[in-house]
C-alpha cells in the first residue's frame, strides 16, 4: 500500500502546534473592513485552534 497523500490545499491553510493542535487562522478579515472596528479587525489578525468537530476531519487531510 502507498503512503497517504497530503491534501495540499489543507496544508497551506493548516499549521500543527507542538502538542498536534491544528491552528488556522480568522475569517472576514480580507475585504470590506471599512465599517468593522478596529479593535475587531486587530482580533481578526490572531490565529486560533480549530474546533473539536472539525479536528478530525482535517487530521485525516493532514498525515503526520
Amino acid at each position: 500500500m502507498g503512503k497517504m497523500k497530503t491534501h495540499r490545499g489543507s496544508a497551506k491553510r493548516f499549521s500543527r502546534t507542538g502538542s498536534g493542535k491544528l491552528k488556522r487562522h480568522k475569517a472576514y478579515r480580507s475585504h470590506l473592513t471599512g465599517h468593522k472596528s478596529a479593535k475587531r479587525i486587530r482580533n481578526l489578525r490572531k490565529s486560533t485552534l480549530v474546533s473539536k468537530g472539525d479536528q478530525k476531519r482535517i487530521d485525516s487531510m493532514l498525515p503526520r
